[in-house]
């Protein structure tokens, strides 16, 4: 998706045009930018997140930048109910399993994408469809001294895995907030990665993502809920 407007000058400026969101449905929205919406996310993975940014002004198109790159922000959607329960983990960046040699926390993509985050929280009930969903309040997000460290150590004991070539100890139970999840559309889809002697291996795709606890946490602090 293109975006649809001009980027944001400002964060002031790209917290009014969020703001000007909260309040409508994902229909009512698109309807009057004359888009279509899917009818089932499942099939359309990250579509709300790219549907936003293009409402919004998103202009990276680098995957390991910012969304709103010249102002160093990050724009996450976080699915919600309507008591402001977090749903489900959310997805940060792909696990880079191949060209990760040297590479220091301060230059990750984690790092980047979660310096400055834009949360975009979209309520609904389970039996509505995605035009009902509900666009709740947006708000800015960085995080802590105490998160950041935490972060950097759930990365880097990933990274350490990757790097030794122990592929297969990586699953969903490791990290205090950042875990690893498979990142695919089903099991034939693989990719690089090195293996413990050093061989280049056929294995899953992997991304990073935020536990829904940690995200509850920023969710509540911010909004009060």
């Amino acid at each position: 998706m293109n975006s649809l407007i001009a980027p944001p000058q400002s964060l002031e400026e790209l917290m009014l045009r969020a703001d000007a969101l909260a309040g409508k449905t994902i229909g009512e929205i698109a309807s009057n930018i004359n888009i279509t919406v899917p009818d089932n996310l499942k099939v359309k993975k990250g579509w709300q997140g790219q549907f936003l940014e293009q409402c919004l002004g998103a202009d990276s198109g680098n995957l390991s930048q910012p969304d709103f790159n010249h102002l160093g922000v990050e724009l996450k959607t976080l699915p919600i109910d309507l008591l402001g329960r977090v749903e489900e983990s959310t997805y940060v960046c792909v696990l880079n399993l191949i060209d990760h040699q040297l590479l220091q926390w301060q230059q990750s993509a984690v790092c980047k994408k979660l310096g400055h985050v834009l949360w975009v929280p979209i309520a609904k009930r389970a039996e509505q469809g995605v035009t009902e969903s509900l666009i709740a309040t947006p708000f800015l997000w960085k995080p802590s001294l105490e998160e950041l460290e935490i972060l950097k150590s759930d990365w880097e004991n990933v990274m350490e895995l990757v790097s030794l070539g122990k592929i297969d100890l990586l699953n969903a139970r490791l990290g205090e907030v950042l875990q690893v999840r498979p990142k695919a559309a089903h099991s034939r889809v693989t990719t690089k990665a090195y293996g413990a002697n050093g061989e280049i291996i056929d294995t899953l795709p992997r991304g990073f993502y935020l536990r829904a606890s940690f995200t509850q946490k920023i969710l509540s602090d911010n909004l009060k809920i």
